[in-house]
């Protein structure tokens, strides 16, 4: 018997109390307000938003946002009563409140329980016959093993694939590849910050993977602190640095890339695509903020 697929929403906060996290659930309905039953809860003290300020109601394989509230609920700009989410919508809860934007991934995995750690089994000693003295057993050498073999990267290819990238409060999509990076105006995704040079890096697609390259021939591009250089496998959960001052962004699989906020921006001006005047002020950090897994995927 052929089962429904389970779709996952993502609640990527991009302004608020929440701002970096991500909120994943599977729910047919999900609450939002401050009241204790509600799926995405925020702060008692946040007042404009009402304890149970709206619903996302999943209807067949759409979602529809209700809103319940006295100060109203807001998608991508306009106040709605009742609205069907597209992925990608931008959603402020209350005027002037919080926002996070709407996202889904169908998968035909649920969501995991959480993992039941078994009591250790324990081990019955192994005792061995003593050796005769005279017997002096030969040492077992493992036989000799070879060089592993290391795969040349993959040359970019035009590839009609998806690519959602959040940097700051912004999210931009795109629907081919490759995908050059970097601060001058030719580029596809122009980065502007103090350490990105005009031509910087490339995401590309080869052999069913998401790869990327560094442009800048410094080594300035490293995915979980390795060196990219001329080509690397993107994986999941991967951390990628454009430079040892940022930005910074995770790799959440199905062509989802998220900025991940470090210390040293949160301390300073905050993150997004316009700022560049303090980010030469900003000490560099590797100690990431507390982030959930997985982001995006395609409108």
């Amino acid at each position: 018997m052929k089962t429904a697929p389970v779709i996952i929403v993502q609640l990527i906060h991009i302004e608020g109390p929440l701002k970096g996290k991500i909120v994943e659930l599977s729910d047919p309905i999900i609450k939002i307000g401050r009241h204790p039953s509600c799926q995405l809860q925020y702060p008692a003290k946040l007042a404009i938003i009402s304890r149970e300020h709206a619903l996302i109601t999943r209807e067949g394989n759409q979602f529809k946002l209700t809103d319940q509230s006295s100060n109203g609920t807001i998608v991508n700009g306009k106040k709605i009563k009742e609205i069907f989410l597209k992925n990608g919508d931008v959603i402020t809860v209350s005027e002037g409140g919080p926002k996070f934007s709407f996202l889904t991934q169908v998968t035909n995995t649920p969501l995991p329980p959480e993992e039941v750690i078994p009591p250790p089994i324990a081990k019955t000693p192994d005792i061995s016959p003593p050796q005769p003295a005279s017997v002096i057993p030969e040492p077992n050498v493992p036989p000799p093993q070879p060089d592993p073999v290391i795969p040349k990267p993959k040359s970019p290819q035009k590839s009609k694939v998806p690519l959602i990238i959040q940097y700051g409060p912004t999210l931009r999509s795109f629907d081919e590849l490759p995908l050059k990076i970097g601060k001058h105006p030719s580029n596809g995704f122009l980065l502007d910050h103090a350490s990105i040079l005009d031509l910087h890096a490339e995401i590309y697609f080869a052999d069913e993977q998401y790869y990327i390259r560094d442009l800048t021939g410094r080594q300035m591009v490293t995915a979980n602190d390795i060196p990219v250089d001329q080509g690397s496998v993107l994986n999941k959960d991967d951390v990628l640095a454009f430079s040892q001052t940022g930005p910074f962004f995770r790799f959440l699989g199905n062509g989802r890339l998220s900025e991940e906020v470090h210390d040293q921006e949160e301390a300073g001006q905050g993150s997004g695509p316009t700022s560049t005047e303090k980010a030469t002020d900003k000490k560099s950090s590797k100690k990431p903020l507390s982030f959930f897994k997985k982001i995006f995927s395609k409108m």
